[in-house]
């Protein structure tokens, strides 16, 4: 009887042992669901037709949190808190994590909390936790895990509800001037323009919005001798005479998340990704390419976002400080009224172009963590029916970007050319003050 008395209890310690081993399993949490998470929120911005300025803030604060649950633990890392302007350091956990988890979940969470479409990423998440189970992660650790994501993501959502996006929702609608030179909505839609209080959101890591003011636009004039001209003339020339490379350039980098299409009486919308959206997938390329781990790529994300976010707001100071009038309204006005550009002009002022601006600081953000001769095979584009386009650094590929405004009908040459020259100092900005890693170096490599 003691025999089997002593055998019962040896299989109920050794139930529990199992227990316990399979509740505490590390589960290895494969990159490629925090790049599908990142995707998933670019879908949902996509399909919400969110602007351009408005993405970008979406991705740096869903970015910022993951990345953050990735540094409360990994001594490679630094927090962010305070560095960006009013972060303080996220709670830590009460229970036993997998920080991979938690980083998804919190990049997944503040997405969700800032995005209309919230019914798409509950279904994204509730088909990832199905995964999970299959991975064997236990149910102990996957809930403490979500739930410490989760905390995370109300931590970075309260510091997000500072930034003065609410405020600007309630300003007064930007006033068209009727004046030589000054910005006009265009074709087809004319619509209204887009977030002209933007210079107000607060900044992550730059001073101010103004902190890197461009040299001024060329001054208008309509006559045919002035520097003015010529650039408007350019932009006309150019476009009459596109070759099938600088067509398929312009078509690449196009990015306008709202094209309006007019068919005789019926207009329909086609939505694309956000400039800001496809450095977020070049970002992912990057990454996996490199076979960055989570920690790693939320690294990226974030310092991507950032460069992202404060690009937008250093260039939407300009635009609506400088008010320039586009290439389509002067050439249709004083030029030739029947032509169109290859890309439909976006509704906001002219200079600086926002694709060069941000596209020159991502590069910057991401040439810090690849390296300069990073060579990438950009797929972010065949999702809309585009092709492949390969790029022997993030310059050339932000290069290529600006120049597509001057194919696409869209800018005149200085707007790119300054464009490049601003984003390039936000950039160095970023790189120069967020400090992602403890030690710099070699091991502010990403990989």
């Amino acid at each position: 009887m003691k025999t089997y008395v002593n055998i019962i209890l040896a299989c109920a310690v050794l139930i529990v042992a199992n227990s316990c081993s399979t509740d505490k399993k590390d589960v290895v949490i494969d990159p490629k669901m925090y790049h599908d998470a990142v995707d998933q929120i670019t879908d949902v911005i996509v399909h919400d037709i969110f602007s351009p300025p408005v993405a970008s803030r979406i991705y740096a604060y869903s970015s910022i949190a993951a990345f953050e649950v990735e540094a409360a633990h990994d001594s490679t890392f630094r927090s962010l808190a305070g560095q960006l302007h009013g972060l303080t350091p996220i709670p830590q956990p009460t229970n036993e994590v997998n920080y991979d988890i938690a980083a998804i979940q919190a990049g997944l969470a503040v997405g969700k909390a800032l995005i209309f479409s919230e019914d798409k990423l509950e279904e994204f998440q509730n088909n990832w936790y199905k995964k999970l189970d299959e991975l064997g992660v236990s149910s102990n650790i996957k809930n403490n895990s979500t739930e410490y994501g989760k905390t995370v993501a109300k931590h970075i959502l309260a510091w997000a509800d500072k930034d003065n996006y609410k405020q600007t929702r309630t300003f007064e609608k930007y006033n068209v001037k009727d004046e030589p030179g000054r910005w006009q909505p265009t074709p087809p839609a004319y619509i209204e323009a887009i977030e002209p209080h933007w210079n107000e959101i607060r900044t992550f890591i730059i001073d101010s919005a103004d902190q890197f003011i461009p040299a001024k636009p060329t001054a208008f004039s309509i006559k045919k001798d002035e520097k003015f001209f010529a650039e408007v003339n350019e932009v006309y020339e150019t476009g009459k005479n596109l070759t099938e490379e600088q067509a398929e350039i312009a078509s690449f980098w196009d990015c306008n998340p709202y094209v309006m299409n007019v068919h005789g009486h019926v207009m329909f919308a086609t939505k694309k990704i956000t400039p800001g959206g496809h450095w977020m997938g070049i970002t992912k390329i990057a990454c996996t390419k490199n076979k960055s781990s989570i920690a790693e790529s939320a690294e990226a994300y974030a310092l991507t976002a950032i460069a992202l976010a404060d690009g937008f707001i250093s260039c939407w100071d300009e635009k609506y400080r400088s008010n320039l009038i586009r290439p389509e309204t002067v050439i249709n006005t004083h030029i030739d009224e029947t032509w169109k550009p290859l890309l439909q002009t976006p509704p906001f002022p002219e200079y600086t172009s926002g694709h060069s601006v941000i596209s020159s600081a991502a590069s910057v953000a991401l040439t810090s963590l690849f390296g300069e001769n990073f060579q990438f095979a950009d797929s972010t584009e065949t999702a809309f029916g585009l092709p492949v386009r390969s790029f022997n650094s993030f310059y050339q590929a932000s290069s290529e970007a600006a120049i597509s405004r001057l194919y696409g009908g869209i800018h005149y040459r200085p707007a790119i050319e300054e464009g490049l020259r601003q984003g390039r100092l936000v950039g160095n900005w970023v790189v120069d003050h967020v400090f992602t890693r403890r030690r710099k170096g070699a091991d502010q490599q990403a990989g």
